[in-house]
């Protein structure tokens, strides 16, 4: 049987622009994003993502039809996850790239995180740091993202609560703050609340998705 080799590459090469065709939205890149954290519902993902039922159903079986997002039933909710790491190594990457290429980035990053005005310390550094004692490890993710994986001994307190909660943080040690990831502005808000109140905060360079990328130690915590 004669293959017609050019209609064969037409469509191979289709076949990687559907999965490019299923990132180019903003929301479904925010959902990966909050599905790098670990599984969700629906109704969760839709809440954290400012979509309603429908249009978050939608763009998730968009996802879903690229391959990559996996889901499972429990009664009437349908919970999803990430299909895999290497899902979640190409969303890191995307960003990255756009970074680096798109000029529009940097002046949009800048405009939803704030100046990068407060000192930053990388995950080698925690681990160090860590080891010594000398430091408290503050997660401020939402607390089903840190019960799905954290740092091991960091504590958690949302950062919505964080005002309020100020004082079951030690005022003798150095607070390294971190959320989701490089680019979720939960810490840099923990941070300039932090130092406001007299606090010394530290900024973790990254967050958890580049820590699970980097396969370093996690910890979980029942829900």
């Amino acid at each position: 049987m004669r293959v017609d080799r050019t209609a064969a590459k037409a469509a191979l090469y289709e076949s990687f622009a559907a999965s490019g065709k299923a990132l180019g939205s903003g929301k479904r890149l925010e959902l990966l994003d909050l599905l790098a954290q670990g599984e969700r519902s629906v109704e969760s993902l839709a809440a954290a993502a400012g979509l309603n039922l429908t249009t978050a159903s939608a763009h998730l079986q968009t996802l879903k039809q690229a391959g990559f997002v996996a889901t499972r039933r429990e009664g009437v909710r349908i919970h999803y996850r990430l299909a895999g790491e290497d899902v979640a190594q190409l969303f890191a990457l995307l960003r990255k790239v756009a970074e680096a290429h798109q000029p529009a980035v940097a002046p949009a990053r800048e405009t939803y995180l704030g100046p990068a005005d407060s000192p930053e310390m990388t995950r080698e550094e925690l681990l160090t740091r860590a080891e010594s004692g000398d430091i408290t490890v503050l997660d401020v993710r939402p607390a089903p993202e840190y019960q799905a994986g954290h740092i091991p001994a960091a504590v958690n307190i949302p950062v919505d609560q964080l005002a309020n909660r100020i004082a079951e943080l030690p005022d003798d040690s150095d607070i390294v703050v971190y959320c989701r990831g490089e680019y979720c502005v939960l810490a840099h808000d923990a941070v300039r609340l932090l130092t406001d109140h007299g606090r010394r905060a530290i900024r973790l360079h990254d967050g958890m998705l580049e820590w699970r990328l980097a396969e370093l130690p996690l910890a979980f915590a029942p829900a």
